[in-house]
């Protein structure tokens, strides 16, 4: 299932991009490449040869010099020495210790007596692919650049695995959808030896859940307040989501680092939902807060805006985004916050992740302090509903990870048990496909799973630690997408729950003491006390809102089948286009299973393919020059 799509004339109209190159003779036929699809800027290597080319804002680059070795960071970053710490390399191994010294959200590139070091973000946020052309490894930012260096076309099995409900099952959908393009690992560093060839390297292993509540509560106020200011030091205006514990906490240390800060809270039509009185009472103790609400009847509906071309809709993404289909509500936030001048939106994506933890630590937990596991096991089996003997199975079932994966292949197109939470104490809730999704792409769907599954691994020997670590990195795949969307509003969108060093300080803590069933987000109100507004902080949970699925639905019905009408999906074989619309005529949450999240993958991937067909069609709009 190889589908040709010509993804190098699209590259043009890709507004931010890097490619790295190793430092050989044979890689100048790559630069030549990348500036025939669109290349303006270059950042040489020491010896002179080119080694960075694409596109890029100076206020996301920095640059530091000393001999023969040269260091580079890409997106969001504190003060760094650079030039210094350059001095001091004598292999690409001692970068490590820049590494764990950064703040922000970057890529961090080295070339270090001709020998190159690249590597993205532990969390996923930022991101490498890499691929090799007549024996010269290339590597991007983006999967798409990848795909055109290469000349590579779109694998529709891959593309297959994005209709997967959740759309979770490691390591396969972090794949991507490209022929011959690989994805970096996101604790490895790519490295491009003299001779173009490259080789992963580990470099990063999460921290043992060890660390009591106040200890590592200290050490994320300490991480957040340093993320916060590397964001927003010099700048006279920025904006910030203020609805749960995990955005008020960012919008209370940006007020109190200086600048004026557009809180921006989104009223929901649940009267149970107290995000906008508790907003208040944050807003009107912080200094310098300009406090936004966006009224309920002012948001926009799920599955709104499907049909808008030449907009946020036309933004090619290297990788299919379920997000998108709300992503006019998101917008109507962060345009509002544009509209009064901000140009950085911090944003508590990752929070829950990050500040939580799965519930399958209570199995590591088990062997080290059973009687605190037994009582915790009590409490969320009462918080969720959990049986007996659905926590008995599951806490038994002793299965490795490649033999789950081969039993996920099997249960793809069955339904799922009615225990809405199963998987809790496991691998995870496995993954189906919809209906309306062909036989053909299913089978090839099994076929990636069953030929993952006997080299498959779990991010960690730890059960629970693995699924954190999962958590993080899917949560972060759409930040990724969204983040590109932001940028075609003029918006910097910054997530630093997924900041390296944020990240580190969470996943340090003790399960029991971030998650106990009887208690809400600990580990946050402990480290911003002082921080954020004390009324605000003891917040006893954030209501879960209402948002009434199949009446948006109904709402936007249209839009949704003229969406599918002569489906890009359905010319691949992947969805069968009559069952979509026949299902979709009726409330999804009344099948055996909720369908809305299914659909919301379907739509994320019919429009990717229809922005990149409209991209490689017609005119390049907006591209910087």
């Amino acid at each position: 299932m190889t589908v040709v799509m010509p993804v190098c004339s699209e590259l043009a109209a890709v507004p931010s991009w890097f490619a790295v190159l190793p430092d050989t003779p044979a890689a100048a036929a790559l630069a030549d490449a990348a500036s025939r699809h669109g290349a303006r800027r270059t950042i040489r290597h020491p010896s002179g040869r080119p080694w960075l080319v694409g596109r890029w804002d100076d206020e996301a680059c920095a640059v530091g010099e000393a001999g023969g070795n040269k260091l580079v960071l890409m997106g969001e970053f504190g003060p760094v020495p650079l030039a210094r710490a350059a001095a001091g390399l004598r292999t690409v191994a001692d970068v490590d210790t820049v590494a764990r010294r950064l703040t922000g959200s970057c890529h961090l590139l080295a070339s270090v007596s001709g020998r190159v070091r690249a590597q993205g973000a532990v969390s996923g946020l930022r991101r490498l692919f890499h691929t090799t052309v007549a024996g010269v490894a290339v590597a991007s930012d983006r999967a798409d650049v990848t795909a055109a260096l290469g000349r590579t076309d779109l694998d529709a099995r891959r593309l297959a695995l994005h209709l997967l409900d959740p759309p979770v099952l490691h390591p396969l959908t972090y794949r991507p959808v490209w022929r011959g393009v690989a994805d970096l690992p996101a604790d490895h560093v790519l490295v491009l030896e003299t001779d173009g060839r490259a080789r992963q390297v580990r470099w990063w292993l999460p921290p043992a859940p060890e660390v009591p509540l106040a200890e590592g509560a200290a050490a994320l106020a300490e991480a957040l307040r340093a993320a916060v200011d590397a964001r927003v030091r010099g700048r006279a205006r920025v904006s910030s989501d203020l609805s749960g514990l995990d955005s008020t906490a960012l919008c209370a240390l940006a007020a109190r680092a200086g600048p004026e800060v557009v809180a921006c809270t989104a009223a929901g039509p649940d009267p149970l939902d107290d995000d906008v009185r508790y907003a208040r009472l944050t807003a009107g103790a912080l200094p310098r807060v300009d406090h936004r609400i966006v009224p309920a009847e002012e948001m926009p509906e799920i599955y709104q805006g499907l049909l808008d071309t030449g907009g946020l809709l036309d933004e090619l993404l290297d990788e299919p985004c379920g997000g998108l289909a709300d992503h006019a509500r998101w917008a109507a936030v962060v345009g509002r916050a544009a509209d009064r001048g901000s140009r950085l939106h911090l944003s508590g994506f990752g929070g829950d992740e990050v500040l939580g933890c799965a519930t399958t630590h209570l199995r590591t937990l088990l062997r080290r302090r059973p009687a605190t596991a037994l009582r915790e096991l009590r409490g969320f089996a009462v918080t969720y509903r959990w049986s007996r003997a659905r926590m008995l199975r599951e806490l038994c079932d002793g299965r490795s990870y490649g033999s789950w994966l081969r039993g996920a292949a099997d249960r793809l197109t069955t339904p799922p048990p009615p225990d809405a939470d199963a998987g809790a104490l496991g691998w995870g809730p496995t993954p189906r496909l919809a209906p309306w999704v062909t036989e053909d792409a299913a089978d090839a769907v099994r076929e990636l799973i069953r030929a993952e599954a006997p080299t498959a691994r779990p991010l960690s020997a730890d059960r629970g630690l693995h699924d954190d670590l999962v958590g993080i990195r899917e949560s972060a795949r759409p930040v990724r997408q969204i983040s590109r969307l932001a940028a075609r509003l003029g918006v910097t969108l910054c997530a630093p729950y997924y900041d390296d060093r944020v990240l580190e300080a969470g996943l340090s803590v003790r399960p029991e003491d971030k998650r106990p069933p009887s208690a809400y987000k600990p580990l946050v109100k402990e480290a911003m006390r002082g921080v954020v507004p004390a009324e605000s902080l003891d917040r006893p949970a954030k209501s879960p809102g209402m948002c009434d699925l199949d009446a948006a639905l109904r709402a936007h019905r249209r839009e949704v089948l003229t969406l599918f009408e002569d489906s890009r999906l359905g010319r691949l074989g992947l969805i069968d286009e009559a069952a979509l619309r026949t299902l979709c005529t009726g409330p999804l949450r009344q099948h055996p299973y909720d369908l809305h999240d299914a659909l919301y993958q379907a739509v994320g991937c019919e429009l990717w393919l229809r922005a990149r067909e409209r991209a490689a069609a017609g005119p390049t709009v907006g591209a910087p020059p």
